[in-house]
């Protein structure tokens, strides 16, 4: 599945506007900034800086900044957005904010004064930045930790199911995203086993080059979430992933732009390994263009092992609204209850089971799979924007 490509950390000492970094202990909600003699300044021209264990680093509202290359949030170091702070990125996949393992990030948009990440240039273009990574310490099930190819192989996972890698709320990344292979994509926001002390709440992910989010494993639980235009899936997951998602709503803008709104997972290399893939999602929205491409661009699928539990949904514009492609010996999809008060609208099918790569099938999806109701609202206004996104999404 997804990983990411490596980038050199720059550490950039500009002082055009100086922004002080301290070692003092404090609280995870404190910004406070105290005086240092290790002060560390950047230029919010040339943004990009490595913040060491110890260091804070609050950004100014009052400043455009102009991300320049990896801003990267390394174990014991915090850094805060605060609602409002705009960041134009340039310099595609060298560009991205990246949080390791014990690094913490506190975006703290709010619905009427959102932070936003957006290309700086003047004809934006997918691909333009790299996106947001977080790693944290939470179970995954590709091995007891992992590294990421993105953010200088970071690494992920462990025991932590609380793990806090701190929050982002009501925040847009626009313009985001790169895929190079199957196995090598950045995409706009990445959770690398992030840990259900994490808080993530109102993000907009919005004509990006890959996903829109993408969940290696984990604890995290989401809610608000918008994936809007992405090259590839709307919404992913993948290494075992069980939080919880809430208000969730993907649409592809056309029939050449975007694959699948849900694209999961459990392992691909091992249907069965441990944690399994079992999230819970509430109040989803997914909306495509009804093509013939079941395998691809038109399904919502769920494959290789993955379990989920869905209530509330609608499935609007897809070939095929709901594609299982399990072994015979996965079970965590199999029998009824799944799915629940689903409303399918405008599909050419409602669920199939499709051949595995090993020739097998599981049970017929339509034999239990879901239950229907038409009048589901899904993310809550049925396939409109919902009214939670008024305002700070910009759609």
């Amino acid at each position: 599945m997804k990983k990411f490509i490596s980038s050199a950390l720059v550490l950039c000492t500009l002082s055009l506007a100086t922004i002080t970094i301290t070692n003092s202990c404090s609280s995870d909600e404190d910004t406070t900034i105290t005086p240092n003699p290790s002060n560390v300044s950047i230029d919010p021209n040339n943004f990009k800086v490595a913040l060491k264990s110890g260091d804070k680093l609050v950004l100014d509202a009052n400043t455009t900044y102009k991300m320049t290359g990896a801003v990267i949030v390394n174990n014991g170091a915090e850094l805060t957005i605060p609602a409002g702070t705009k960041i134009l990125c340039s310099g595609g996949t060298d560009t991205y904010v990246a949080v390791a393992q014990g690094g913490k990030i506190f975006i703290n948009g709010t619905a009427s004064n959102p932070v936003i990440f957006t290309s700086s240039s003047s004809t934006p273009k997918k691909a333009d930045w790299g996106g947001i990574v977080i790693c944290g310490r939470a179970p995954i099930n590709a091995g007891t930790t992992a590294a990421s190819e993105v953010g200088g192989s970071l690494p992920y996972g462990g025991t932590a199911a609380d793990d806090n890698s701190g929050s982002i709320t009501y925040t847009q990344i626009r313009w985001a995203g790169a895929r190079f292979s199957d196995t090598k994509e950045y995409n706009g926001l990445s959770l690398f086993g992030v840990g259900n002390g994490t808080k993530i709440e109102g993000v907009a992910v919005i004509d990006g080059a890959d996903d829109g989010i993408e969940f290696f494993g984990g604890t995290v639980n989401v809610s608000n979430i918008l994936s809007i235009n992405n090259d590839d899936d709307a919404f992913d997951w993948t290494e075992g992933w069980s939080g919880t998602a809430t208000n969730i709503y993907g649409k592809r803008n056309s029939a050449t732009v975007g694959n699948r709104g849900i694209e999961a997972d459990n392992n691909s290399n091992n249907q069965t390994a441990s944690p399994m893939s079992n999230p819970t999602l509430k109040n989803v929205t997914f909306i495509g263009y009804t093509t013939t491409d079941n395998e691809g661009a038109g399904t919502n699928l769920f494959r290789v092992g993955t379990g989920a539990t869905i209530d509330n949904a609608v499935f609007s514009g897809w070939a095929t609204a709901i594609t299982i492609q399990h072994d015979t010996t996965i079970a965590n999809l199999n029998g009824k209850g799944k799915f629940t008060n689903i409303k399918f609208d405008n599909v050419g099918a409602k669920a199939v089971t499709i051949a595995s790569a090993s020739g097998s099938i599981a049970q017929p999806a339509a034999d239990g799979t879901y239950t229907e109701n038409t009048n589901a609202t899904g993310a809550g206004n049925g396939t409109s924007t919902p009214a939670w996104a008024n305002g700070w999404s910009g759609l």
